[in-house]
């Protein structure tokens, strides 16, 4: 009986750690050690005060015969609880000043990479080298309306993750396009605001090959807790080789825009966009949630002219919670998401908007 108690108390306390975790960085190591240091002045300091307060109230109380002393405007005193608070917040200062100049020097990097907040996902863009994607979470439905069992990283798989070599400082330029975001991973000790119109920085040197989980740490609205991060580190050969091959892709993405698309195809793909982009708000049989989120089965827009359908997914809806998905997604997805929109739960009109109409509104828009 006795083991069967200590092993349920060990696995309880494996599984109600409440401390920080050193984390996969320098940096990160030494944020956990001026923690731990910080942590074991604090209770020094506890221990001597409480203790002092306990030993007088013990010793000193009435019941033994003791007499208040009466003194007051004591110069030793007045110096010493002057000086000793001093010098303790000198020793707290010096480590955690050197730390946060490590943290904020974002100079000499080896890769940046643009991180932008959408709700609910991330777009991560390679600065310089022709590669930017949007990271979206990857668990299934099924176990976010509890048909499924949850598995071991709920709510904290993505379909792309940020890959980034190891051995190289990575800066990161953070911000936002639409309402405040913050991105953060523990294992990084990252962790900055996303905010519309603004950049902050920060950066990490990650050592070991891995995969670092994080979330969205801002209330950014409804799908606050479906914006995960996972941040996957790579050896610097294969971090090349995945470069090269995301640079491939994407030249090879340009080319699709001038393929001519059947409507099967586009409805296909515009299948994985939709439950990739769309389904959390306009929901997976295209139902939605009125009044915040209108259904597209049906509706006026998905089966009305398909220009109109066009320009509101572009350009979304000012006053409404419809995104402008024109930056965010490819030509061949937004003609898909739309064909796709036009052609499911019954509405079959039949018709189709093709990859070189979108890239022509592009075009005008620019112009």
């Amino acid at each position: 009986m006795g083991l069967l108690l200590l092993s349920v108390l060990s696995q309880a306390e494996a599984a109600w750690t409440v401390n920080m975790a050193p984390g996969a960085t320098e940096v990160s190591r030494t944020v956990f050690d001026l923690h731990m240091t910080i942590f074991w002045i604090c209770v020094v300091i506890g221990v001597l005060v409480f203790g002092a307060m306990f030993w007088s109230m013990i010793i000193h109380r009435r019941s033994t015969g003791q007499q208040p002393a009466h003194f007051h405007e004591s110069t030793t005193v007045e110096i010493l609880w002057t000086v000793v608070p001093f010098v303790i917040l000198v020793l707290m200062a010096v480590p955690a000043t050197k730390t946060l100049i490590d943290i904020y020097d974002t100079s000499e990097s080896g890769l940046d990479v643009q991180i932008t907040g959408y709700q609910w996902k991330w777009h991560y863009k390679y600065l310089g080298q022709d590669v930017e994607f949007f990271s979206n979470l990857a668990t299934p439905a099924e176990q976010i309306h509890n048909k499924a069992p949850k598995d071991e990283h709920y709510l904290l798989e993505v379909d792309q993750p940020l890959v980034v070599p190891v051995g190289t400082k990575v800066r990161f330029l953070i911000t936002a396009a639409d309402v405040i975001h913050s991105w953060w991973v523990p294992a990084l000790a990252v962790k900055k605001d996303a905010i519309p119109g603004f950049v902050n920085e920060s950066w990490t040197r990650i050592e070991k090959p891995g995969l670092y989980r994080g979330q969205c740490t801002e209330l950014c609205g409804k799908d606050h807790g479906f914006m995960p991060i996972v941040v996957e580190a790579k050896s610097q050969e294969d971090f090349a080789k995945w470069l090269a091959a995301r640079k491939e892709e994407t030249a090879k993405q340009k080319e699709l825009t001038d393929k001519e698309w059947t409507l099967d195809e586009l409805v296909a793909r515009g299948d994985k966009v939709y439950h990739t982009t769309c389904a959390a708000c306009h929901q997976p049989e295209g139902q939605g949630m009125p009044p915040m989120f209108p259904a597209l089965k049906g509706s006026k827009i998905a089966t009305g002219p398909k220009q109109d359908h066009l320009n509101i997914v572009f350009h979304g809806k000012p006053g409404t919670s419809m995104a402008a998905f024109g930056k965010q997604l490819s030509e061949v997805d937004i003609a898909a998401v739309i064909t796709y929109e036009r052609n499911a739960w019954g509405n079959n009109t039949g018709d189709m908007v093709t990859p070189k109409e979108v890239l022509a509104l592009k075009q005008a828009e620019s112009q």
